[in-house]
């Protein structure tokens, strides 16, 4: 591709793929999201698949909350767990002073 070794312009800014181009832009396959651009030298309009900034910012989101759920979820499994182990504790500790 011409992007690759050519310097060039963006002509439309990354955007989403439609319904249509889905299926006919080979382009959109990886990412979703393709923008049109012209090469330096040669001229030529190429599409080519980009990164867009709002997906990876819901992504990056989507992330984080994720993993703040997983973690609240485990801090309530050690809280539980930490009450057990003393539960267990002070009743061996008041069975050794019943066997006195």
């Amino acid at each position: 591709p011409c992007w690759r070794v050519e310097d060039f312009v963006v002509t439309r800014e990354c955007s989403r793929c439609s319904g249509f181009d889905v299926k006919t832009v080979p382009e959109c396959v990886p990412t979703g999201f393709i923008e049109k651009i012209t090469c330096g030298t040669s001229k030529k309009e190429v599409i080519k698949s980009c990164r867009s900034a709002v997906m990876e910012a819901h992504v990056f989101w989507r992330f984080v909350g994720t993993m703040m759920c997983v973690a609240a979820v485990f801090a309530v499994l050690v809280v539980c767990r930490q009450r057990v182990l003393d539960r267990k504790a002070l009743e061996k500790v008041r069975k050794q002073i019943e066997s006195i």
